[in-house]
């Protein structure tokens, strides 16, 4: 059997069992988005690259307000959020051209979320051919482009009117 190398993903483990806080509540206290992956601060919701993403560009879209009941959201709240998703879309077909997207958040534990306390939306970006043997095999994912080149790239779309 071939090991492949990723010691980024210790680093995805460990925050896993070892989390204080909400990421989502916490990073965009700080005054630092470039480090922290935030290219987008709506009135109600921001726009983060996602560290350990399922494909290049994957981006969530995350409120301020902490919560996992969509029923505790205001109908503004709600449309800021909704308004975001489309931002991402919109920017990424244009940095990107993707051929398509998945779209979608993981509800509860049970649903798959990895956060779920902090209801967030996932923006992955696909291209025809872009599945290939190596999740199914090895449980792998490929990812094509660094996180800071993505950033510098998506950026400065986001700022555009």
């Amino acid at each position: 059997m071939e090991k492949l190398w990723a010691p980024w993903r210790m680093e995805y483990i460990e925050k896993c069992y070892k989390q204080d806080g909400c990421i989502f509540c916490d990073l965009p206290n700080m005054d630092n988005d470039m480090e922290n992956l935030i290219l987008f601060r709506g009135e109600h919701s921001f726009v983060i690259m996602n560290k350990f993403p399922y494909a290049v560009g994957h981006l969530m879209v995350a409120p301020y307000r902490h919560t996992a009941d969509l029923n505790d959201f205001s109908d503004k709240e709600l449309a800021d959020i909704f308004l975001n998703k489309r931002r991402c879309i919109n920017v990424l077909k244009k940095a990107m051209n993707p051929h398509g997207f998945n779209i979608g958040a993981n509800l509860g534990r049970s649903g798959g979320a990895g956060i779920a306390e902090h209801i967030h939306y996932h923006i992955v970006p696909r291209w025809d051919g872009d599945s290939n043997f190596m999740p199914v095999i090895a449980n792998v994912r490929i990812v094509s482009e660094s996180l800071e080149k993505t950033y510098s790239k998506l950026h400065p779309l986001f700022l555009e009117k």
